[in-house]
């Protein structure tokens, strides 16, 4: 059966790769701000670019922080990509600005320590065991980045009876968190949609994923 993916149009993301790249992993991609439909699709997938601050106004401004906790209460999947993933957690932090983000995750996007930044171009990740996303895909598969800003620290531990999240790290300077899998909701700093293959594998595992 064909899943439906809803990409959710708040103004921030190059929205036209993310469809293409969806649609070849075997989903029915609508690119919409429709609160209903973002809602009730298989699969919602938050893009980003640019500025935390701004990709949170953009996201608020269409409802998309409160989209994100109903789905998230109901157990439907998210995908975040780039700083919709950043945008997951409590708080981004840009020249000294702090902006408070959805607060699914714990924890704080900041600059990244390394000698040249941007982190622009193909990276590889270290994914842990029983990973979904990275099903099948070998040990020194490269994705592609574009970011100055990560998390450097994760922080959230399962609770009793809860699996603990699955993350994913690269290293540029410092390590960051390149992915992350917590039951329905799942990220990535790379761009799935820019990383050849090996990012058409990781969507078709997440498209494959829901229920």
């Amino acid at each position: 059966m064909v899943k439906d993916v809803v990409i959710l149009d708040y103004g921030s993301g190059n929205l036209r790769s993310a469809e293409r790249a969806l649609a070849r992993a075997g989903a029915q991609v609508t690119v919409t701000a429709d609160y209903d439909a973002a809602l009730n699709a298989d699969g919602l997938v938050v893009p980003g670019v640019g500025a935390f601050a701004a990709c949170m106004a953009g996201l608020t401004g269409v409802q998309g922080d409160r989209l994100v906790a109903r789905r998230l209460a109901a157990g439907r999947p998210v995908l975040g990509i780039c700083v919709g993933m950043q945008i997951l957690f409590e708080e981004g932090v840009e020249h000294g600005v702090h902006t408070k983000g959805c607060g699914e995750w714990p924890g704080t996007v900041e600059r990244l320590s390394a000698p040249i930044l941007p982190h622009m171009g193909w990276n590889t990740v270290a994914a842990p065991e029983g990973s979904v996303l990275f099903a099948g895909l070998p040990a020194g598969t490269r994705f592609y980045f574009v970011h100055s800003y990560g998390v450097r620290q994760w922080e959230l531990a399962a609770g009793p009876g809860f699996a603990d999240p699955l993350v994913t790290w690269s290293r540029h300077g410092e390590p960051f968190v390149a992915a992350a899998e917590n039951g329905p909701l799942s990220a990535t700093q790379f761009h799935p949609e820019k990383s050849g293959d090996a990012g058409a594998a990781l969507l078709a595992n997440w498209v494959g994923s829901l229920g």
